[in-house]
């Protein structure tokens, strides 16, 4: 079943990304390098695509049975980097735009449904036994490095993806205040699926 379960959600993230490449292909003013480098540059596509590559993995790794407690937390820390993506749009980006047709399919798929997805997986199949609070910290190298990455882009390029990192307009400063901001997000969440783990595990 745990193979069955991985297989359609690795197909219906890699049909979420490949879709919102090919509208941003299809839309794009410049030359295609540049609108793959920009598509690349967005949180919630990195993100995507790191929950499609781990659910193809679970997908062939699901064939055989898995040794108990091997990479606890991985799983986790997965599912915080998507829910911030979801919760993130929820509140600060969805009103920004309104999407129709294929464009709101996909939107809707990226930042609503792939989340879901991906914590209803985490409810059934982490092995929660192994997931420690010590983890956090290594979970936050993804997005401190993302931080590095579309500062250092933005300010080379003056393209930057989402309007809250805009040094540009919002200055550095700002945009560290913000940056700080998201890393709590990320602690009180990964605390959060944490504690949750450890009450199931009690549960059951």
């Amino acid at each position: 079943m745990r193979r069955k379960i991985a297989a359609v959600f690795a197909a219906i993230g890699w049909f979420a990304v490949a879709a919102q490449y090919y509208l941003m292909i299809e839309s794009r003013v410049m030359p295609v390098m540049e609108a793959t480098i920009r598509f690349l540059s967005y949180f919630t596509i990195l993100t995507n695509l790191l929950v499609a590559l781990y659910f193809t993995l679970e997908t062939f790794r699901a064939t055989t049975p898995r040794p108990p407690g091997q990479h606890p937390g991985t799983l986790t820390a997965i599912t915080v980097y998507i829910t911030v993506v979801g919760l993130g749009y929820q509140l600060l980006l969805r009103h920004v735009w309104d999407p129709t047709g294929l464009q709101l399919v996909v939107d809707e798929l990226l930042h609503s449904v792939i989340p879901l997805l991906m914590i209803a997986y985490w409810y059934l199949y982490e092995h929660k036994q192994g997931i420690r609070y010590a983890q956090v910290v290594k979970w936050l190298v993804y997005p401190l490095l993302y931080l590095v990455y579309i500062l250092l882009r933005g300010w080379a390029s003056g393209f930057y993806p989402y309007p809250f990192v805009d040094v540009s307009s919002l200055g550095l400063a700002r945009v560290l205040i913000h940056a700080a901001l998201f890393a709590l997000a990320f602690v009180v969440l990964s605390v959060g699926f944490i504690r949750l783990g450890l009450a199931f595990r009690k549960e059951r």
